[in-house]
């Protein structure tokens, strides 16, 4: 069976030249500008309003486009970017710890292991120290020390404490004043602001993305918007296993849309297993909750040395307590990247060390750190997260350690973007977690606000208007809209009109229990081989047998999740597929074929230093593959080693 057709090479031709550390200036300016009173004249379309969308938002806003941003919450302050915990990465130095952007460059693409680009890296911790202050300007609470500076925590994957944090909220703290910046432009009348609408397809004229299709989530109307330029800040596609730290209404569908009018798909089976979950109570749960990395900055990760010791963990003397990440990793100890944490403790279950309900769990312990830093200390810095902890659990995490275990957090992947994050449609831009552009094969925890705002606040507002000074665009076609609204009013249609006898819910758990068992923490070709058979049969029974009660002309929530399982039902075969042809194993996709002989992850430079980009053909031919090579100038590819 060929499960895919091999194309023609493709390259970022928009990454400019010269010294690393100049590429962006020479971007910048080189690049073409729109002067005020053009700006005016300008539409852009932007999906999505979390830290990406809402800082791209408020900064076209304010330097005089007309934006017309959508979300399908009821305000953009539940994005899901408003979850992250544990805080933001930034080159300051504050700490007079040795760290320097160059340093923040190297330990992102070593904790990328080697599958990401230099160029687009280095932008990104250059733009870190301008992101903390456009962010103290805008007053969100970071924390301090004693001396007044912004205090400063270490994440997985440095030596170094470069991670500024307002308490365990960080997420939300930063989301909030994006969200302020861009109902300040609201106001302005800069920005027109649509609640409640889910993108459903793009408007394409002469193959350029000139505007999107939305579906008014509460009266179920159709309606279409046009512009100069479109920008997806759309997400990542983890609810793709059901389970997953993302929000439940987190999904691939502005994505997915968009790549089956020609965005190419990268790198889909790079994905983040996180080690710091809440374990998995029973099957009534619908998703899973994240506890945040920073917790490893104090809380010490242990097993029972001996498999079956199912004694009290207060009853484990320490002589008996197997403290495996400091053991196996003395250099970074607890601290490791997420990719290392999460096999680490998948294999120590495995062995039967796992301790809770179904073995499936590691105790992350705070005693010594209470005892170290005493009590009130200890809530200062983490009693948010100590409080959700409990409240979810019923146990007190001050006086007996947390249970943790992995889960599917973030997707490095995403659509295939340039360095001016042009996806291979022109006119479509896509930001944040929607790209596939920073972290290569695993991020960096505390990256993804790093990411999401520089690419809202800085790159976008630069790259974009590169593009529109070259006045490509001109009215777009009725036909072209009324082709738009015929997919979506088919789509809907069809959904609407099977009637059969599974809900929709069953199929994207069941569709969760197949990625999760085959294309998760551990792949095996036999594995993937067989989840190849599963999804489509899966998919088929979908469109024969799913039940959709109500209609598409007023609020239908079962309606919407059932567009956004089909999507995930053909996403899900492609990141088998990416998974299957990566015969190496990098980061967060582990080939159990592709192991060093101490049990990690063993990269194949030779064969697989490119991005994988996927271009779409049809739903009944197999999508075909492009290959961007990776060069590697400044951080040469080296074994990945914690220890």
């Amino acid at each position: 069976m060929t499960w895919y057709n091999s194309g023609d090479p493709i390259a970022d031709s928009t990454a400019p030249a010269g010294p690393i550390a100049d590429r962006w200036t020479t971007r910048k300016f080189e690049a073409r500008l729109v002067n005020p009173a053009n700006k005016r004249k300008k539409k852009i379309i932007i999906i999505g309003t979390g830290l990406a969308g809402g800082a791209a938002g408020a900064t076209l806003g304010e330097q005089g486009y007309h934006v017309i941003q959508f979300c399908f919450q009821d305000s953009p302050r539940r994005a899901h970017s408003i979850a992250a915990q544990g805080g933001i990465n930034a080159a300051k130095n504050y700490r007079n710890d040795g760290d320097s952007v160059h340093r923040l460059f190297y330990d992102t693409v070593k904790g990328g292991d080697y599958r990401s680009r230099e160029s687009n890296v280095h932008r990104l911790a250059e733009i870190s120290t301008q992101i903390i202050d456009q962010c103290v300007a805008q007053g969100v609470p970071f924390a301090r020390e004693y001396g007044g500076l912004l205090d400063n925590r270490s994440f997985g994957g440095t030596q170094v404490s470069r991670t500024f944090y307002a308490r365990g909220q960080t997420g939300q703290q930063l989301l909030l004043g994006a969200y302020q910046a861009l109902l300040r432009q609201v106001d302005a009348g800069t920005v027109e602001l649509h609640a409640r609408h889910e993108m459903l397809d793009l408007i394409m004229a002469d193959g350029v993305a000139r505007g999107v299709v939305v579906r008014d989530l509460i009266t179920g109307e159709i309606k279409s918007y046009t512009a100069d330029a479109v920008v997806l800040a759309s997400g990542g596609y983890s609810n793709v296993y059901f389970l997953s730290t993302n929000a439940m209404g987190s999904n691939v569908t502005a994505s997915w849309r968009a790549h089956k009018h020609g965005a190419y798909f990268a790198n889909p089976c790079f994905t983040q297993i996180h080690p710091t979950c809440i374990p998995v109570s029973g099957e009534h749960q619908s998703k899973l909750t994240l506890m945040s990395e920073s917790l490893r900055n104090d809380g010490r990760v242990w097993v029972p040395q001996q498999a079956g010791d199912h004694r009290e963990p207060r009853d484990i003397p320490e002589d008996e307590r197997d403290y495996y990440l400091e053991r196996i990793y003395p250099a970074f100890g607890n601290l490791v990247p997420r990719d290392i944490a999460s096999r680490a403790a998948k294999n120590v279950c495995d062995e039967g060390r796992g301790v809770g309900p179904g073995g499936l769990g590691v105790y992350l312990d705070f005693a010594d750190a209470i005892g170290r830093l005493g009590l009130d200390a200890v809530k200062a810095k983490y009693g948010n997260l100590f409080t959700m902890y409990e409240r979810i659990t019923g146990e007190n995490p001050y006086e007996r350690p947390m249970r943790i275990y992995p889960a599917v957090h973030y997707t490095m992947g995403g659509l295939w973007v340039d360095y001016d994050l042009r996806s291979t449609i022109p006119g479509l831009f896509v930001i944040g977690e929607a790209n596939f552009s920073d972290h290569g094969a695993n991020r960096l925890g505390a990256s993804a606000l790093m990411q999401g705002l520089a690419d809202g606040y800085f790159v976008l507002p630069t790259t974009i208007g590169d593009y529109l000074a070259r006045g490509l665009a001109g009215d777009v076609p009725d036909t072209a809209i009324a082709a738009a609204e015929r997919r979506v009013t088919s789509m809907i249609g069809r959904l609407l009109s099977i009637n059969g006898d599974r809900t929709v819910d069953s199929f994207h758990r069941e569709l969760g229990h197949i990625m999760w068992e085959y294309c998760g923490m551990e792949r095996t070709e036999e594995g993937l081989r067989k989840a190849l058979d599963l999804i489509p049969a899966l998919r088929a029974e979908f469109w024969e047998r799913v039940t959709v009660p109500g209609s598409g002309d007023d609020l239908n929530q079962s309606l919407e999740r059932a567009g956004r399982v089909a999507d995930f039902l053909e996403l899900a075969e492609l990141m088998v597929i990416d998974a299957l042809h990566r015969t190496e194993s990098a980061g967060g996709h582990f080939r159990a074929e592709s192991r060093t002989e101490d049990g990690e992850a063993r990269r194949d430079d030779q064969n697989f230093s490119y991005v994988a980009a996927w271009e779409w053909n049809d739903s009944d031919e197999p999508p075909t593959l492009h290959r961007e090579a990776l060069n590697f100038e400044y951080v040469h590819p080296t074994t990945r080693s914690y220890k």
